[in-house]
This record gives structure tokens, sequence and C-alpha cells, in this order.
């Protein structure tokens, strides 16, 4: 199934997409939402971010071919940082450039898994029962702010400008991690094609190692990080992220004036 939101005539609502057809819910996404009946065309409303997160967990070095080409080594536990509400955005949602001199802004196209239920300390093997579903991510990132302070890193700053999180168009919860490719294109072209197998840790460890100690709460996204390919993101260019099976997140990038 894919689960998306959507704007119409000032309403904001929840529904399954089945081919370019909403099938209307009402109630929360998970708290077993129930059918109205009613049906919407896609081009009928605005597409919003699948899932309100109350965080956004994002990983670095997760991908082993990434880390061999630049000599990083194999981490021992996932090695992940936060991305905030303000920087959330979505599917066809301008990325607004920061105003101030930040230098490169990155795309990092990357798989999000979406958590359905409160867990905390999740083991292993009940991870999958935590998992809702599945979606498309864009970790933006203003990569010249990470270390332009050699005291101190600043991942924070760097990774959560207002709009740097898109993710959508949709979740779905139906999805086979173990043969899915994530690419990303920049106004037509490819530039990033990797494997999720190629993952450090699979979304099943990802739940339960950053669960030890920190509740995930439902509609919380873990962001599985990024492989080769990335690359600076100019104005105007636009990012197609692409995970067969679940959808394609397109965002432009405009300058704020």
């Amino acid at each position: 199934m894919r689960w998306l939101r959507y704007s119409h005539q000032g309403h904001i609502g929840l529904g399954q997409l089945v081919g370019e057809t909403i099938l209307v819910y009402e109630g929360h996404l998970f708290e077993d939402p129930q059918a109205t009946g009613d049906t919407l065309s896609v081009s009928e409303v605005e597409i919003l971010a699948p899932c309100k997160p109350s965080k956004v967990l994002a990983l670095w070095n997760n991908f082993k071919t990434a880390a061999e080409k630049n000599g990083w080594s194999t981490p021992a536990e996932p090695l992940y940082f936060l991305k905030s509400p303000n920087s959330y955005s979505h599917h066809l949602q301008n990325v607004i450039r920061p105003r101030e001199d930040v230098g490169r802004v990155i795309y990092e196209a990357e798989l999000g898994i979406v958590i359905g239920q409160l867990g905390r300390d999740i083991p292993f093997d009940e991870a999958d029962g935590y998992i809702f579903g599945f979606t498309c991510g864009n970790d933006v990132t203003a990569v010249e702010l990470l270390r332009s302070d050699a005291s101190f890193e600043q991942w924070t700053r760097a990774k959560n400008f207002d709009g740097f999180t898109p993710f959508g168009p949709c979740i779905e919860t139906e999805f086979d991690c173990k043969n899915a490719f994530v690419t990303a294109k920049i106004n037509g072209r490819e530039r990033q094609n990797y494997a999720v197998s190629d993952m450090f840790f699979s979304p099943q460890e990802l739940v339960a190692k950053l669960s030890r100690g920190m509740t995930l709460e439902p509609g919380d996204i873990i962001s599985c990080g990024t492989s080769l390919g990335a690359m600076p993101w100019q104005n105007d260019a636009i990012v197609e992220v692409f995970i067969e099976g679940i959808g394609t997140l397109i965002n432009t990038m405009k300058d704020s004036t």
C-alpha cells in the first residue's frame, strides 16, 4: 500500500495511492485509518510530506562502496545525526538556498525507514514489527559548513536549514529492500545509482540499534545514508530521487532572492 498526505481545497487529508487515484481515508495513519469511499485525482491535490516525524535520524558512512572509495573504516555502530522539523519539505516543494554565503549545497538520495509504533530498546528479531514502511528522501547538506570551524564539526547547522529534508511522495508498506536501488537524477541525468543491499546496517539493525535508550515514535524516519554520486545542487536544477516500488521525489533548488 502507498500512503500519502495531501491538501485539497484547504483540507489536509490522508489516502492510499492507486495509480493516479487517491482513495480517501479518515483517522490517523498509524492508528487504523478507515476508508471513506471517496476518491480524488492526484492532479486535484497538493501532495504533502506523507507523515510528520518528531525526528529524522540520518546515517553517515552506511554504504560499503562509498566507504571503500573514500578510505573510511567500517563503523562498529551506526553513525547518525538528527534533522529538525523546520528542515522538512515535501514532493515538488522548492528547496531555498540559504541567504548567507554557505558555499556548496549538495543533494543526497536516500531510502527512508518510517517507524509505525512507539518503541525503545527494540530487539533485532522484533524490528520488522516497528517498520511501517519506506519512503524516498533527500538529505540536503551545506557541505562546506561541516568543517568550517576546526574546533567543532557543524552537522546541525549544515543539515538543518529550512527545507533541507524533502521526503515522500508516499510511504510504501510492502517493499523489498533486498533488491532495491536508489537513484538520483539532476535535470534528467543520472548521478546516483546504488543498491540498498550495500548498507553496512540493514533496516532491522538500524531500528534495533538506534532505539537503544532512545524512544522511536510513530512517523519518525531513519534516513539510511547515501552512497557515491552526491554532487552540488545548483540553482534551478531539478533533483529526482527514485526508488522502484516507492516512487519519485522531485524538488528544485531556488535562490533566496
